[in-house]
């Protein structure tokens, strides 16, 4: 590893020709001379403070050559910057990164240290709330693409002193920030070290796709639809995960943070369930279960039941198909989960603007002249409306896509297998779920292994005194809340 060298020419060729200065416009190098010493600094523009930098040079040209002597690097970090956040560095490599990373660095002739003053600022939008995860009564604020942000929401809402925020880098090129945040006294230990461990292996040279990236070198069950982890914009969220023992990694540039370890559960339950009255919260908390159960297997069923009418009583007569249509009830139903997904990604696209002329188009002149047409018939329209409107109402945006998954599996099962190949790829799934872990936490737990008291937090909606306990999957070693 190169270290600086008391030269401070030296020093300047070897960082003006590994930072791209003349080459990239942003990245900048200034010749200063402050009492009688010469100075080199290097910043990239737009991510220095010209304030502070202002406030700092106006006083370093106000020095004598004797308040610079004997020990030029100590004088300025103890008594002429008076700036806050300022390091010395002898590698060249620390210098480099910390440079693309925001600071200045201030390299002083006749000196083989450096400083590092950490005076920079990233462009920002304001703390909105995420829109995937509003709510009627709360907070308003949610996390941004900028890291020093997201952790500063988080220790707002938790000022223990036991709150750590561990610094890594990941991205032999990208050099992506990255904080694994835990409560000391709270968190599992081995919990907190096998996720450091499996983030600090991640080999790659950058993160563009920030936390997504890390989960899958972090879980490596890539062909399994259903998420490990969750994700959340919001800061009481990722507070009380932390207050039940779970371990949050936030990454730079995303306003998304990893919760881990999480279970099957942990996905259906939102926030405004706790913003409620129990008996409130556990009201929409069955809709929601009842909304979800919907989107997976009311399509699946209607279309088993169609092909085998048998299976319904007399009284269930009217659920079948009136006008079939001129194309097969499978190929109907596969047109329309298609439809829907299109339909989902061009509102993604679309400008707020026009979005209700899309809402309109997709309602009335697709779905009303397919109908007219005899391309779909009325109750694949019903039914497929059913399940989208639960796959929306999914807490978890990953989760929803992963239930898509397996209801589509459910619908081919139908088609080819009737009756057999609907039990039979529901057991798949069901052994699936009941066999995955979670770094070391089983995916269907308090179900599988059974917790009776916990799997009653999560079907009532318990009132908060009542839970004062917390969850033994995550072995926390304080497991009271208090």
């Amino acid at each position: 590893m190169k270290e600086l060298s008391t030269k401070l020419e030296e020093n300047v060729s070897f960082l003006k020709e590994a930072l791209g200065v003349g080459k990239s416009f942003d990245v900048i190098h200034r010749e200063l001379e402050f009492g009688g010493r010469k100075f080199g600094l290097f910043f990239v523009d737009g991510f220095a403070k010209d304030d502070v930098m202002n406030v700092i040079t106006i006083h370093l040209a106000k020095l004598d050559r004797e308040q610079l002597a004997p020990d030029a690097v100590s004088k300025l970090i103890k008594t002429h910057i008076g700036y806050l956040e300022v390091e010395k560095v002898k590698e060249m490599d620390k210098i480099i990164s910390a440079v693309l990373a925001g600071p200045l660095a201030l390299v002083i002739d006749g000196s083989d240290e450096a400083l590092m003053i950490d005076a920079r600022t990233y462009p920002a939008r304001s703390p909105d709330e995420p829109d995937i995860e509003r709510v009627v009564r709360g907070a308003r604020d949610g996390f941004t693409e900028t890291l020093i942000f997201n952790t500063a929401l988080t220790r707002r809402r938790l000022r223990d002193p036991s709150l750590r925020m561990e610094y890594l880098q990941i991205g032999t090129r990208s050099k992506t920030d990255v904080v694994v945040s835990y409560l000391e006294d709270i968190a599992d230990p081995d919990l907190v070290k096998t996720l450091k461990e499996k983030i600090e292996a991640i080999e790659i040279d950058g993160l563009p796709m920030a936390e997504k990236t890390i989960s899958e070198f972090i879980f490596e069950k890539n062909w399994n639809p259903f998420p490990m982890v969750r994700y959340t914009e919001r800061p009481d969220v990722a507070a009380v995960h932390l207050l039940e023992g779970h371990v949050l990694v936030y990454t730079d540039t995303s306003p998304s943070v990893m919760i881990a370890p999480t279970t099957f559960f942990h996905h259906v339950q939102h926030a405004e369930e706790y913003r409620q009255k129990p008996i409130v919260g556990a009201y929409l908390r069955w809709v929601r279960f009842i909304a979800m159960l919907a989107s997976v297997f009311i399509l699946p069923l209607w279309l088993l039941v169609v092909f085998q009418p048998e299976l319904l009583p007399k009284e269930l007569d009217y659920i079948g198909v009136d006008k079939p249509g001129n194309v097969p009830l499978f190929v109907q139903i596969l047109f329309a989960e298609i439809g829907i997904d299109v339909l989902r990604m061009a509102a993604i696209h679309t400008p707020s603007s026009l979005a209700t002329a899309l809402g309109l188009i997709a309602a009335l002149m697709i779905g009303q002249v397919a109908v007219e047409v005899g391309l779909l018939s009325n109750e694949v329209i019903l039914y497929i409306s059913i399940a989208a409107i639960g796959t929306f109402a999914t807490p978890s945006y990953e989760f929803g896509l992963a239930t898509r998954i397996v209801r589509i599996t459910l619908l081919f099962a139908v088609a080819f297998f009737h009756l057999p190949g609907f039990l039979i790829a529901s057991g798949i799934w069901l052994f699936i779920l009941a066999t995955t872990k979670s770094l070391g936490t089983p995916y269907f737990w308090p179900l599988l292994p059974l917790n009776f008291r916990a799997l009653m937090d999560i079907i009532v909606r318990s009132p908060v005194p009542a839970q004062n306990k917390r969850a033994r999957i995550l072995h926390p070693q304080d497991r009271t809340k208090s």
